[in-house]
């Protein structure tokens, strides 16, 4: 049986730290704001920003929410987040997405400065990360490191498989395992032979938004699996990419949906919030 990969454990580890930089900076009379900007009342973005908001609170970061209704026009948006670019006691600036149709998202996280970006989506913090450059870490793959490091999981010389190249995960994870002198490939949708591919990776990390969809014939025996999916099953239980049951026979091991990525993309966003005062 594999591993198991505790991101519960590995987040509440990093906030912990993050609460006493946050304690040591408010000593030297320095406090971290967060400007969290909401468009409407979508169910599952409501539940994000709220643990957002509590995370922030636990560690010791102010939080500001801005929420707008779902009808707010892009120009009134993009005014708030102009003067939240502007304003002295904000340190970071996220705007919560998805966004609704009428309002276009490029042009709303463009719009944010890349000094206040904490979650690391506007072109300069990518652009930043690809060459190694300080800035802001997108906050998943971040997490994903983290997760790696702290189980004593050696990524240097590692062949690494990332199926999924979005911007939000796949190709920001691609710079990121790189930077730990990694042997990376990015699979997707248009990949010949996935499973050949995908076989040849010490470190899988899956992240294509199909429920269950790697199983054991897709990895190799002794791999790590990250699975960053996260899905209802046919009993309406979370579930991810990966199929667990038979995916964690065969490798070293895996991340669990829940528990596994998820709770290090907040503790990475704290990070990212702290990493404004470093």
């Amino acid at each position: 049986m594999a591993q198991l990969i505790d991101g519960k454990q590995i987040s509440k580890e990093i906030k912990e730290e993050l609460k006493a930089e946050v304690e040591a900076l408010r000593a030297m009379g320095k406090e971290i704001c967060l400007a969290v900007v909401q468009v409407g009342q979508d169910p599952a973005s409501c539940v994000y920003v709220n643990n957002k908001k509590k995370a922030c609170a636990y560690i010791g970061i102010r939080s500001e929410a801005y929420e707008l209704p779902e009808a707010v026009s892009e120009g009134e948006l993009l005014a708030l987040v102009e003067k939240l670019n502007h304003s002295e006691h904000v340190n970071g600036i996220l705007v919560q997405l998805p966004l609704p149709a009428h309002i276009d998202e490029d042009k709303v996280i463009r719009a944010i400065s890349p000094d206040k970006d904490v979650d690391g989506f506007h072109p300069v913090s990518v652009g930043r990360l690809w060459i190694g450059e300080p800035g802001f870490l997108s906050c998943t793959p971040a997490g994903i490191i983290q997760l790696l490091k702290r189980s004593g999981i050696s990524i240097d010389g590692k062949e690494c498989v990332i199926v999924g190249r979005s911007n939000i995960v796949g190709k920001p994870m691609a710079a990121l395992l790189l930077r730990e002198h990694a042997t990376v490939t990015i699979a997707h949708s248009h990949t010949k032979d996935l499973r050949k591919i995908t076989k040849r990776a010490d470190i899988l990390i899956v992240a294509i938004g199909k429920r269950q969809f790697i199983d054991a014939e897709y990895v190799k025996e002794g791999a790590v699996v990250i699975d960053v999916g996260m899905h209802r099953d046919e009993n309406n239980k979370l579930c991810g990419d990966v199929a667990f049951d038979e995916v964690s026979e065969k490798a070293s091991a895996i991340t669990p949906v829940p528990g596994g990525v998820g709770p290090m993309t907040i503790a990475m966003l704290m990070n990212n919030c702290v990493e404004t005062m470093r």
